[in-house]
């Protein structure tokens, strides 16, 4: 299994930063893509940004040129910079991998989409 946790969340007021980290875990045999979605009161689950193996990355259309992922391989850690806030951008932020594990390896199988618990993230004055 693979366990994703996420850091970094608060408090900001409107035109400020926060960065986002989420640390991926367990018997990981390979990470095909990581990336970070957040859902709203009332509404879906929506990618922000995501970030694949060969660095090319892809942002919601509300996020570009104020947010940028980033990834450290070593330690299978994403991170978020999130700047210029906005009141819109209040949500729970969930961290995504797409991973497979040393089982799915040994197995065939094919890799598994996994998520973290969220961190909330509030843009309010």
């Amino acid at each position: 299994q693979v366990q994703l946790v996420e850091s970094g969340g608060g408090l900001v007021q409107p035109g400020g930063s926060l960065r986002l980290s989420c640390v991926a875990s367990g018997s990981i045999f390979s990470i095909n893509a990581m990336g970070w979605y957040r859902q709203a009161p009332g509404k879906e689950r929506e990618l922000v940004a995501d970030i694949f193996s060969d660095d090319s990355t892809n942002y919601a259309d509300s996020v570009k040129g104020r947010f940028t992922i980033s990834r450290a391989n070593v330690k299978n850690t994403v991170y978020l910079q999130m700047n210029s806030l906005k009141p819109e951008d209040t949500a729970v932020y969930y961290c995504n991998a797409d991973a497979r594990t040393n089982a799915d390896a040994r197995t065939g199988r094919d890799s598994t989409d996994y998520w973290g618990q969220g961190t909330q993230v509030t843009v309010s004055s």
